[in-house]
């Protein structure tokens, strides 16, 4: 089946027999990454980086956009995560679509009253924007693609410090992790815990980043920021829910139609298994009902879920389980730079943001009360 995502992209030669890895390459991204070029209509933020507009802010169409701004941005994004691009994309959309003008001709008074229509946004989304916002500008400036940087004066506020409120105790995240009756859905949740991994790694995991270790547990490669390899080590209770993900459930076979999804995210077309039935190393560990990636949009619907089964309030997110993870094992021992190194921080001050969020010592038990 030929799949093509635009009606500029090349055409394919013959079909090739049976291969054993059904592999296709995609159209070229060209210069501006995974995600394409910088055409599409993108809508506004919701506060989270998933996408959607409740507040009815409109998108901007980035096809809409000047030349000489299309290509600003795409050197801007050079190099950087598809899905960070994205969420980058999105964000700058929000800002051309407010200010009507190439930001060649963008003024100090445009950004200022950005920033005051975003005055009803959550304070850590307002500054994520900003920050996009004043780093693109400060980037047209140093290339000399933008005479003036308009950004500079632009004060971004630190956002409250609110982590130890997303941090789970110990019996939540059990009931949270023993509330899905998936067997996919219970591996990935058990896995996002054990191994402290962001919701884009949980969600571009393949069968080739699993390797077995002695004893019944494995490794997971995994693929960070940056495109940073980490490696970490996974008990035998939850590798086995993973190995178990590999033997064919019954139902209905993947819809082809989905191979979309695979190029897409990867650029390739996968087939999910081998002729002898084995897992296609390249096919994705935690597969969706069609057969293809996860969004990570539904990783979050899959926690939500759980998290309204096993009775925890809050707007829980899969980030909340990276953050157990952390305060979890500092609790529990764990030396700081050995947590450091699971959460693959580049600093140990990020880390240590756990042990402030969550103390166990403090003056206030010398105090004569």
């Amino acid at each position: 089946m030929t799949i093509e995502l635009a009606s500029r992209a090349p055409a394919r030669g013959p079909a090739a027999p049976d291969p054993v890895l059904a592999i296709v390459p995609a159209t070229p991204a060209g210069d501006h990454g995974p995600m394409g070029g910088v055409t599409g209509t993108l809508g506004s933020d919701t506060g989270g980086g998933m996408g959607g507009a409740p507040d009815g802010a409109p998108g901007a169409p980035l096809a809409t956009l000047p030349t000489a701004d299309e290509r600003l941005i795409g050197l801007w994004l050079h190099g950087k995560a598809p899905l960070t691009q994205r969420l980058y994309r999105r964000h700058i959309a929000l800002f051309t679509a407010f200010v009507g003008r190439p930001l060649a001709e963008v003024s100090l008074d445009d950004v200022q009253a950005f920033e005051t229509s975003l005055a009803s946004r959550a304070p850590s989304t307002r500054t994520l924007i900003l920050a996009g916002l004043k780093s693109l500008l400060s980037f047209g400036h140093r290339t000399g693609l933008l005479r003036v940087n308009v950004g500079a004066a632009l004060r971004l506020h630190r956002p409250t410090d609110d982590l130890a409120e997303r941090i789970l105790t110990e019996p939540e995240v059990h009931r949270l992790l023993a509330a899905p009756g998936d067997p996919r859905d219970r591996a990935l949740l058990r896995l996002a815990y054990a191994a402290a991994l962001r919701v884009s790694e949980l969600v571009g995991l393949r069968w080739r980043n699993l390797q077995d270790r002695d004893g019944g547990g494995g490794q997971v490669t995994v693929v960070g920021k940056g495109q940073k390899r980490r490696y970490v080590l996974v008990r035998p209770s939850v590798w086995a829910e993973l190995r178990a993900l590999a033997t064919p459930s019954p139902g209905p076979d993947p819809d082809p139609r989905d191979a979309v999804n695979a190029l897409r995210r990867t650029g390739i077309r996968i087939e999910a298994r081998l002729p002898d039935g084995s897992p296609n190393p390249d096919s994705p560990v935690f597969r969706s009902r069609k057969g293809g990636f996860l969004s990570p949009m539904q990783v979050w619907r899959i926690i939500r879920l759980a998290a309204s089964t096993a009775g925890i309030s809050g707007n829980v997110s899969p980030h909340w389980l990276r953050h157990a993870h952390a305060s979890h094992a500092l609790d529990r021992g764990a030396p700081i730079h050995l947590v450091r190194d699971g959460l693959g921080h580049a600093n140990l001050s990020t880390t240590s943001r756990y042990a402030h969020a969550r103390p166990n010592e403090h003056s206030e038990k010398f105090l004569a009360l």
